[in-house]
């Protein structure tokens, strides 16, 4: 099989260039310090931002997959390879015990990845990242994939989480960190006290939530975006964000960008790169 190429139009001029390796070339993992650890997102999203649509019979929300695609996939793959922490939280846990989502905590387990394991170990990185579960509610199942992968896990909560689930959580011997003063994890809180442990880099894999508060909090390092060309309309959707107005917390300016002519379906897709502006 061809290797796929893809053309980077930014930084100009623009160049044919091999997809594989193109994130890795960011250096996303030396970025960061346990002073200032690097945190980084990334999302799918259709022309018109949709990342999720609602099912009004179930209320359940599903991933469009004619979204994504290999290429795209790879690209995640990378941006993974390159974290010793993963941020994620209770709801994907909850999808991915009832069949919803599929697996994605672990390094170099399917074929489209199998060579970012060895690159994390020429990498000076551990085999697996770490693990962060976000929740309010502590209601959530571990999936078996992180013990028999050897991860640490914590978890992170607000301080009006139940404490008799703190506690439990506890007395099984994990880490629960106190990120928020109500129910919710605040951004700023959560990267401070995962600096203080030692992490560097920092990979959200958590939505629009986490997404909001590392960007009013001004924690957020950098956004991957690869965008669909398709419109999805509908009633029921998911964004990127939502809540109270971003202002000047949600300005970005983009640092590269990737053309990706053929996938998915013919229609093609951008690959994005941006960084918040900080400062008013």
């Amino acid at each position: 099989m061809m290797a796929a190429r893809i053309i980077r139009f930014h930084p100009g001029p623009p160049e044919d260039v091999a997809l594989e390796g193109t994130y890795l070339a960011h250096k996303v993992h030396a970025l960061g310090s346990a002073a200032y650890p690097f945190v980084y997102g990334s999302f799918v999203s259709s022309l018109d931002g949709r990342i999720a649509l609602r099912d009004p019979r179930t209320g359940t929300s599903h991933f469009p997959l004619d979204l994504t695609s290999e290429n795209d996939f790879r690209l995640f793959l990378e941006l993974q390879a390159q974290a010793d922490c993963l941020i994620t939280h209770g709801g994907y846990l909850r999808d991915l015990a009832a069949g919803r989502l599929d697996d994605v905590l672990q390094i170099g387990t399917r074929d489209a990845g199998r060579d970012l394991a060895r690159w994390r170990a020429e990498n000076g990185l551990p085999a697996q990242p770490a693990v962060v579960i976000a929740s309010a509610s502590l209601d959530f199942p571990f999936p078996e994939s992180l013990a028999r992968s050897g991860q640490r896990v914590l978890i992170a909560t607000g301080r009006e989480a139940p404490p008799e689930k703190v506690a439990a959580l506890r007395a099984r011997g994990l880490t629960v960190i106190v990120a928020g003063q109500g129910a919710w994890v605040e951004g700023g809180v959560l990267v401070r006290e995962l600096g203080a442990l030692g992490f560097r880099s920092l990979y959200l894999l958590a939505g629009p939530r986490m997404l909001e508060t590392m960007l009013r909090d001004g924690v957020l390092s950098r956004l991957y975006m690869t965008i669909t060309h398709r419109l999805y309309g509908g009633e029921d959707i998911h964004t990127m964000v939502s809540g109270p107005e971003l202002k000047g917390a949600g300005r970005l300016r983009m640092r590269s960008l990737y053309y990706d002519a053929g996938e998915p379906d013919g229609t093609g897709q951008w690959f994005a790169q941006f960084e918040p502006l900080r400062g008013a």
